[in-house]
C-alpha cells in the first residue's frame, strides 16, 4: 500500500512518525511523511519519502502571538489564546492539504491534521486512520490535555472535554469549509463531520503507553492506546569526542533540554546555572530551538544529540514535558524534573509525577533556582524515583505500538 502520514507542529509532533513509517516500510508499504519543510532531512534521513506542508513552527513561536502564548502558559487563558491564534495557522495548513493523498491508498492523520485530513480522505475515496500523540477525546478519567491534569470529577472532566472538542471544531471550521470548497465537497460543518466519524467508529490509535496513561473505559469503540512510536534511529550518528569524554570523566550528569521551545525567559540560563551549583551536579545542556546556553565548569553544551543514545547515560532529565521528550525519558528509565511551559506540557508533567518517576512539576512562570535545585536533589537522593523509572521502562519496552497500526491498515484496506 501507498501510505501517507500527515502531521504538523514541532519536532516532537513529527519524529515519532519517522519510526512508525519505517515499521510500515519494513512490512512492505511505501511511506510518505507530509509535514513542514523544516523536517525534510529528519524524514528522508529515515529512508522515507517527504512531502512539504506550509508553515514554520520555529518562526511561529518567535512572532508576537507566539511569545504571548508562552507568557500565558497553560490553563484556560493559554488554551483560549492557543485556539484563537490557531485559526490563522489552520488556513495555511488547509491550503497545503489540497494535494495530499492524490497518490495514496491510506492516510494516517495526526492530532493536528485529522480535522482537515478527514475531508481529504473523503474526497480521495480512501480510508484514513487517526494516529494521535495526545488523548483528545472527552473522558471522565481526566480533563482536556490543554488544561493540565487537575481533575474536576468524572462529570466535570467529561463536560470540559466536550467543551474543548467543540472549541477545537470552531477553530478548524473556517479552514475546513475552505478546504472542502477547494476539494469540491459539500460545505458540511466540521462538528457534523466529527459526529459522522464517531458514529462510523473511525479508528484512532494513540501512540503512547497504556502503562503511562491507560485507555479510558468510557471511550467509544475504535479509540485505542497502543504504545509509543519511537523516532527513527540514525545509524550514522557518532558522539562528538567532548561528549564521550564528559560522560567518561565523572558521575552521570543531569541533562537539561527544552526541545522545540524557541521562546525561553532571558533569565533562565542564569537560574539554571545557579540551581546546578546548589544541587552539586554535573550537567549536559542541549541548546534546542531556544539556543539554551548555561555556564559552569561542570556543564557541557551540546547540539542535536539523539535521545535514545544520550538519555540512558544520564542520572535525570530536566525538561519541558513535551510529549516527545517525556516519551524519551520514560524509554530510557531515568527520573525527571519537569518545567512545563505551554499546550499539553502541564498534563504530561503532572502525569510523570503521578507515576512517581518525576518530582512535582515546576511551572516555568514560578520557577526559582532553589525550587529547581531541591527538585533535582529529591529525584537523585530518593532511590524510588529511579527504581520506578526503570520498572516503567521495562514495561514500555515490552509493548509494540507498531503492530497495532499495521493491523489497522490491513483492516481498513480490506473493507
Amino acid at each position: 500500500m501507498r501510505i501517507e502520514i500527515v502531521t504538523a507542529g514541532s519536532r516532537g509532533d513529527v519524529a515519532p512518525y519517522t519510526g512508525l513509517g519505517q515499521a510500515l516500510r519494513a512490512a512492505g508499504h511505501r511511506v510518505t511523511v507530509t509535514t513542514h519543510g523544516a523536517f525534510d532531512a529528519l524524514v528522508t534521513g529515515g529512508g522515507l519519502d517527504f512531502r512539504s506542508l506550509p508553515g514554520d513552527p520555529y518562526a511561529a513561536q518567535l512572532t508576537p502571538g507566539g511569545r504571548r502564548l508562552h507568557r500565558l502558559g497553560g490553563g484556560l487563558r493559554g488554551t483560549a489564546e492557543f485556539v484563537r491564534q490557531g485559526r490563522r495557522y489552520l488556513d495555511d495548513l488547509a491550503t497545503g492539504l489540497v494535494d495530499v493523498g492524490a497518490d495514496a491508498d491510506v492516510l494516517l492523520l495526526a492530532t493536528t491534521t485529522a480535522p482537515l485530513g478527514y475531508s481529504v480522505a473523503q474526497r480521495r475515496g480512501i480510508p484514513s486512520i487517526g494516529v494521535f500523540l495526545q488523548p483528545v477525546a472527552p473522558t471522565g478519567d481526566f480533563p482536556p490535555v490543554l488544561l493540565g491534569d487537575r481533575s474536576f470529577g468524572s462529570a466535570g472532566n467529561r463536560a470540559l472535554g466536550r467543551g474543548a472538542e467543540a472549541a477545537s471544531a470552531r477553530a478548524y471550521d473556517h479552514s475546513s469549509r475552505r478546504l472542502r470548497h477547494r476539494l469540491g465537497l459539500p460545505p458540511v460543518p466540521l462538528a457534523a463531520l466529527l459526529r459522522q466519524a464517531r458514529r462510523s467508529g473511525w479508528p484512532v490509535l494513540h501512540g503512547f503507553s497504556p502503562s503511562v496513561l491507560p485507555r479510558p473505559a468510557d471511550w467509544r469503540p475504535g479509540l485505542e492506546v497502543v504504545g509509543y512510536w519511537w523516532p527513527a534511529a540514525d545509524p550514522h550518528w557518532t558522539p562528538p569526542p567532548e561528549l564521550t569524554g564528559f560522560l567518561r570523566d565523572g558521575p552521570p550528569p543531569v541533562l537539561i533540554t527544552f526541545g522545540s521551545m524557541a521562546v525561553l525567559d532571558a533569565a533562565l540560563p542564569t537560574l539554571l546555572g545557579t540551581a546546578l551549583r546548589r544541587a552539586g551536579v554535573r550537567a549536559i545542556v542541549q541548546a534546542g530551538w531556544g539556543g539554551l546556553r548555561v555556564g559552569g565548569d561542570d556543564v557541557l553544551a551540546v547540539g542535536d544529540v539523539p535521545h535514545d543514545r544520550l538519555l540512558p547515560r544520564v542520572a535525570a532529565v530536566i525538561h519541558h514535558a513535551g510529549a516527545g521528550t517525556t516519551a524519551a525519558g520514560l524509554r530510557a528509565g531515568v527520573p525527571a524534573v519537569t518545567v512545563p511551559l505551554i499546550a499539553d506540557q502541564p498534563f504530561w508533567a503532572a502525569r510523570l509525577a503521578r507515576l512517581g518517576v518525576a518530582a512535582e512539576p515546576l511551572p516555568a512562570r514560578r520557577l526559582t533556582a532553589d525550587r529547581l535545585a531541591d527538585a533535582v536533589r529529591t529525584v537523585l537522593d530518593r532511590p524510588t524515583y529511579a527504581e520506578r523509572a526503570r520498572h516503567l521502562a521495562t514495561r514500555i519496552a515490552a509493548e509494540d505500538g507498531y503492530a497495532a497500526v499495521l493491523r489497522a491498515v490491513d483492516r481498513v484496506t480490506r473493507r
